[in-house]
């Protein structure tokens, strides 16, 4: 399967999700690691099976087997940290933010890839998870390491197209009686 191939899944209604998918396969603001690192990482994050299937097959002939799993380790690490840190920050009392997370994350210091691409991939993945201080943190990263608005802004469009395509597909295909 292929993003193209995914595309068909997608109906009618849902059409601008369907267009938005193609316009940002075809980005040019980030690099083709950074772009389908994303791509990857989201789908990975959403989880629905046609959605990760087609992404997977598609990103392979731009990414490195090590690229490859740096975008599923910013999935899953962003998977575990998302959770922690939001509600850290949502629990009204503070004392859980300054108290140490005591939580492996040395993935994040040697991700096997670019620094900047992995925290791109991060990024996206808290905005499809929703965790406003990882959110914080990645952005500030990104700026150190010299990404503008616009590339950052590009992983975000890429996290919420990919998240968009796995829900219609998964209502659809739960509708049509379809195993998930």
């Amino acid at each position: 399967m292929s993003l193209e191939t995914l595309k068909t899944l997608i109906p009618d209604y849902a059409k601008d999700i369907r267009l938005n998918i193609g316009s940002l396969a075809n980005e040019t603001i980030l690099t083709e690691q950074q772009k389908y690192g994303c791509f990857l990482a989201c789908a990975h994050a959403a989880g629905e099976v046609a959605t990760l299937r087609a992404v997977d097959a598609e990103v392979r002939a731009f990414l490195s087997p090590e690229a490859v799993s740096a975008a599923k380790a910013a999935s899953a690490i962003m998977g575990m940290n998302n959770v922690y840190y939001r509600a850290t920050h949502l629990v009204s009392n503070t004392t859980y933010q300054t108290m140490p997370a005591r939580l492996r994350m040395n993935v994040i210091g040697n991700p096997g890839v670019a620094k900047a691409d992995f925290e791109l991939w991060s990024m996206a993945v808290s905005a499809i998870n929703g965790c406003g201080m990882c959110l914080d943190a990645h952005e500030a990263e990104l700026r150190k390491h010299g990404m503008t608005s616009e590339q950052i802004q590009a992983a975000l469009r890429i996290g919420a197209v990919v998240n968009a395509v796995a829900c219609v597909v998964a209502a659809e295909t739960a509708l049509a009686g379809e195993p998930a």
